[in-house]
């Protein structure tokens, strides 16, 4: 087995054809290189080249050899970009879990933004309910999470991203968007569109009616906030959600009126506990808190 120093001494004089090139090109000397070929011939054992005027000239089995050299060179020079690109964060593949609120709203823009300057980067994303979310991180199914409130699954720690209002999302010729916030008893005969009582958002809403002493009565029970909109946007009702929801239905047709007293939802990331992050991973986190503080601020009501 040739060390990488003799292939190097090799495919160099097999180039250039005289060992004063060879040494010239490899800032070595030429006593070096002759040594070099010499311990490169007795670990193959055959004759390399053969003089003739000067020049080595290769034999056979050299010839035959070059080709495999030459391969052999290019896949370590891509192995040699390929590290630099991952030592700078420029190539790789990225996993991440999202509820959908997040996927639909937040997540496309900060991919959008990551990928401007990574065209080589492969970026996953799944849409799952939050304990989906944890699952596949803790099982290192995902490099990332992104869910509402906290959850408890071994293996992940959970930090806080964001925060967002809790408010109702109506269109925009309503009665009550002449508004500036919502208390629960403005909803007493309105149809309402609640997220599912399962889900985070959900049990937020069902506490907020239960503190006020008001029932919570659903016309229309959804699993996301997009699906929430939409329905608000068809006349259906008055959806029950936050700034990150409606953040993923954008239009002018639809209002965002928090709650008062304010009533905050967090967003949290969801992290492998017992792995360290990829040097993609950690930049796309950066990136999510530079977008973050602007898309948990309600809409502007013109």
């Amino acid at each position: 087995m040739l060390s990488f120093r003799e292939l190097s001494v090799f495919q160099s004089v097999m180039e250039l054809g005289t060992i004063t090139a060879a040494a010239e090109k490899l800032r070595i000397s030429q006593p070096a290189v002759s040594r070099m070929l010499q311990q490169a011939e007795q670990r193959l054992g055959f004759p390399l080249f053969f003089r003739r005027k000067r020049r080595l000239l290769p034999t056979p089995e050299a010839s035959a050899l070059f080709p495999e050299t030459t391969r052999a060179f290019a896949a370590f020079d891509v192995v040699q970009r390929r590290t630099a690109d991952l030592k700078a964060g420029r190539a790789g593949g990225l996993n991440i879990a999202s509820i959908a609120a997040f996927a639909h709203s937040l997540l496309p823009e900060a991919i959008g933004r990551f990928c401007a300057s990574r065209p080589d980067v492969t970026i996953v994303l799944q849409a799952m309910n939050a304990l989906q979310v944890a699952t596949v991180v803790a099982n290192h199914q995902a490099d990332l999470g992104l869910v509402i409130d906290t959850i408890t699954v071994p293996g992940v720690s959970v930090s806080d991203l964001c925060a967002s209002d809790l408010g109702c999302v109506l269109l925009r010729n309503h009665p009550l968007a002449k508004k500036s916030h919502l208390v629960p008893a403005d909803l007493r005969e309105e149809r309402l569109i609640c997220l599912s009582k399962q889900l985070p958002l959900g049990i937020r809403a069902m506490r907020l009616f239960d503190d006020a002493d008001i029932p919570l009565k659903p016309a229309i029970e959804v699993t996301q906030s997009t699906v929430a909109c939409a329905l608000v946007r068809a006349g259906a009702g008055i959806a029950l959600s936050d700034t990150i929801g409606i953040k993923g239905t954008p239009g002018d047709d639809l209002v965002f009126l928090p709650f008062h007293p304010p009533i905050k939802v967090p967003g949290r990331l969801v992290l492998p506990r017992h792995q360290q992050l990829s040097i993609l991973a950690l930049d796309f986190i950066d990136t999510l808190r530079g977008l973050v503080e602007p898309a948990a601020q309600p809409p502007r009501q013109n």
